[in-house]
């Protein structure tokens, strides 16, 4: 038995850092030293899923322990950790959607204690905490040289932007994108879109500094939205105008469910419209959006394969292709996480990490 600190949210929209409770890992299972844990949108929704919860869903750190199975890491190990975790032999993952695998491997509740009662870790991971047992499938090792926290935040953030562009969309080079948001998932819409030799890239955002950051990481233009231009409408016709019929592309990047459908206003008859920040709410579509021959595609996490793409991220990296220190804006103690949640709210970050 583990003694770790941990963030545990009781689901009602509340979190206390207290002490847990983790079992040694068993077979095929990991115990991983969290060394930083980025910290997103999806964290702070998870305060409100009516369970609690260790948080935390982008980390990464070092291999303290491996369980019977485990044949791909060793102690010591500087390591990275997936969310979404593949089995490897289900329908999909033997189809390459290792992304929507259906039978995810995980660690039981029960494996976890807090204040004598089991406790779930978010999204089977838990990474708001000093310490973690996980399934091996979700644990990538890292050869490259990176700090922790600019590692953390490929686990989630920046292999949902990259990936959609790269893996779902597959942007050809030359084409036009959008990215609506420019917050840690939109600049890594912006990133993959150079990556894929994009010849137009337009960031829109509220917040001024956040299209100051995104022509740092790359955007050819940046329109600033206005607060009242519902949908986004005003800012779709200055897309019209900078690319003279739509954009071939365009990205949904802000987690705003009235947002859901404005990427299908930004692009041309025929062109793609991506919905990457995965809203999940009913909301009042007006079809007229869809004409004509438009498709609208709604990836899971940039469509990752694991053991495929991390490596590809990191050696991009290596070779100064992908900006990973430049987004880490900030980085806060476990216990500031409700400063960092107050600073993501703001926008004052492009990705603020807990460092354990």
């Amino acid at each position: 038995m583990i003694k770790a600190n941990a963030i545990v949210t009781d689901g009602q929209g509340n979190f206390t850092l207290d002490e847990v409770r983790i079992d040694s890992p068993q077979g095929n299972e990991v115990l991983v030293e969290i060394k930083a844990s980025g910290v997103c949108h999806t964290d702070f929704d998870s305060m409100s899923w009516g369970k609690p919860l260790i948080m935390g869903h982008e980390g990464a750190g070092i291999v303290l322990e491996c369980g019977d199975g485990v044949d791909h890491v060793q102690p010591g190990d500087r390591v990275l950790l997936n969310w979404a975790i593949p089995c490897g032999d289900c329908f999909q993952c033997r189809r390459g959607a290792e992304n929507i695998c259906e039978r995810k491997p995980t660690v039981p509740p029960e494996r976890f204690e807090h204040r004598g009662r089991p406790v779930a870790t978010s999204f089977h991971l838990g990474t708001m905490a000093s310490h973690a047992v996980v399934p091996k499938q979700a644990v990538v090792k890292i050869d490259v040289e990176i700090p922790f926290p600019s590692a953390a935040i490929l686990g989630c953030g920046v292999m949902t932007g990259f990936g959609s562009v790269v893996n779902a969309a597959m942007v050809e080079k030359g084409c036009s994108v959008v990215a609506l948001g420019a917050g840690g998932v939109g600049l890594s819409v912006v990133q993959g879109a150079v990556h894929a030799c994009a010849g137009m890239i337009i960031a829109i955002d509220l917040n001024p500094n956040r299209l100051g950051l995104a022509r740092q990481f790359g955007a050819t233009h940046t329109i600033q939205a206005e607060p009242d231009d519902a949908g986004l409408l005003r800012a779709a016709q200055k897309v019209h105008e900078l690319t003279g019929r739509g954009a071939d592309y365009a990205f949904e990047c802000t987690a705003v469910p009235a947002l859901g459908v404005s990427p299908l206003a930004m692009v041309r008859n025929g062109g793609c419209a991506v919905a990457v920040s995965g809203v999940e709410e009913v909301v009042p579509v007006n079809m007229e959006l869809f004409e004509w021959d438009k498709r609208y595609i709604n990836p899971l996490y940039g469509q990752c394969r694991p053991f495929i793409d991390f490596p590809v991220l990191l050696s991009l990296y290596r070779q100064r292709r992908l900006k990973l220190d430049e987004m880490v804006t900030r980085t806060y103690p476990l216990s500031g996480l409700a400063e960092a949640f107050e600073d993501m709210r703001r926008g004052v970050n492009a990705k603020g990490v807990l460092l354990p």
